[in-house]
């Protein structure tokens, strides 16, 4: 089988790295960018940082800072609308998941249009919109890296995966100084999305020698390192080592796809509105545990890529995998659904629409074991209480 690879053109990564976006933007043509951020980081100060060095370098930006948490048709319209009123060459995504994703949908709507539905997977968008340049500020969702976007229908409240070359960023300034301040949640959280990005590519039924190299070193980045930052946010070298594993995770699952954690966490962020990192931390010991009989060798390498202390035999490394999986979920606090608060009359009632729509997304049929809806529906009732 022949691996398709793809890549961002430009990767700047390390200390300073989001310093060098005027450079970036010169070397690749671009003088006009229209940057997507949040309110967080323009109440912050880290955008007029941003657009003080675009300045000094003769590049005037203009900014879109409305992005939402889990970004909706209705607020990817809003940014389109902005770039609409100016003429701009391509499009800036400066921050976490959320910011990246709305500007990669803007992206190509601000050349091919609407409505963003059309686009929406089994679509493969690989005609070109605007150059993206991603500059991510949390260490998780490894989009400066994929060719993947996520956007909320509210109508329905389904998260449409997007997919295609379009959304695959032409550059990514990777800068782990950027992720110092973040809080312990969104530390957590983000960083256990990286490892199920990175577990999820190892075990799929499209992994490839490209993308199992990136998983394994991925891993073995992260976790290690995890646990570090969420008791001391202000340590250098965790910090470093969890973005870099966060961006090679993104590498790798963009390069051979997710499986069900991601097919089943969709549909509670987008009738819960959890965030994607909480959601995945809630899925990923109960369906690592289902999934390990359909590939004991390949969870029990990301046993030993981790680090985990197991005992012989790959059954044992994978049994030890689940159990540090529970572990690490305990240490860093991930409740429940139950204990996050969740509505658990609405919880059981949506359950089948939510396995419905996990199956939908494709994601589910790339797990070493497929499970069939009733399946799934068992597992979203096993993860209610943790």
């Amino acid at each position: 089988m022949v691996a398709s690879i793809a890549l961002p053109r430009l990767m700047r990564v390390g200390a300073g790295a989001s310093r060098l976006l005027p450079e970036v933007l010169g070397q690749l043509g671009l003088s006009r960018p229209f940057v997507v951020t949040d309110p967080f980081l323009a109440g912050s100060g880290a955008v007029e940082t941003l657009t003080e060095r675009l300045a000094a370098g003769g590049v005037k930006a203009r900014i879109f800072s409305e992005t939402v948490p889990d970004p909706t048709v209705t607020s990817v319209d809003a940014a389109l609308a902005a770039l609409q009123q100016g003429d701009y060459d391509c499009v800036v995504g400066f921050g976490g998941g959320s910011p990246m994703d709305t500007a990669k949908a803007v992206a190509v709507l601000a050349r091919h249009g609407g409505p963003m539905r059309r686009y929406k997977a089994p679509h493969l968008q690989e005609e070109a919109g605007l150059p993206i340049v991603a500059i991510p500020t949390t260490a998780g969702t490894g989009s400066e890296a994929t060719r993947f976007t996520i956007v909320t229908d509210e109508a329905n409240d389904e998260k449409m995966l997007c997919i295609g070359l379009a959304y695959l960023p032409v550059a990514a300034l990777v800068d782990y100084e950027l992720t110092l301040t973040k809080p312990k949640r969104l530390t957590a959280d983000t960083g256990i999305d990286a490892l199920t990005h990175a577990i999820e590519a190892y075990v799929s039924r499209r992994s490839n020698l490209f993308s199992d190299g990136l998983a394994l070193q991925a891993m073995g980045l992260i976790a290690p390192n995890l646990r570090r930052v969420w008791t001391d946010p202000g340590d250098r070298a965790a910090r470093e080592a969890m973005m870099l594993g966060a961006t090679q995770a993104g590498i790798a699952f963009s390069n051979a796809s997710v499986a069900l954690v991601h097919g089943m966490s969709r549909p509670i962020g987008a009738h819960f509105h959890v965030a994607h990192g909480l959601s995945n931390a809630m899925l990923l010991p109960a369906v690592t545990a289902f999934s390990a009989p359909g590939a004991i060798d390949r969870y029990a390498a990301c046993a030993r890529a981790m680090g985990v202390k197991c005992g012989p035999g790959d059954e044992a490394a994978a049994s030890a995998l689940v159990n540090e999986l529970r572990a690490l979920n305990d240490d860093l606090d991930v409740p429940s659904p139950q204990e996050y608060g969740l509505d658990a009359a609405k919880w059981n009632a949506l359950i089948p629409i939510m396995a419905e729509q996990a199956l939908a997304s494709g994601s589910p049929g790339n797990n070493p074991r497929v499970p069939n809806a009733e399946e799934i529906a068992a597992l979203y009732r096993e993860v209610w209480a943790g």
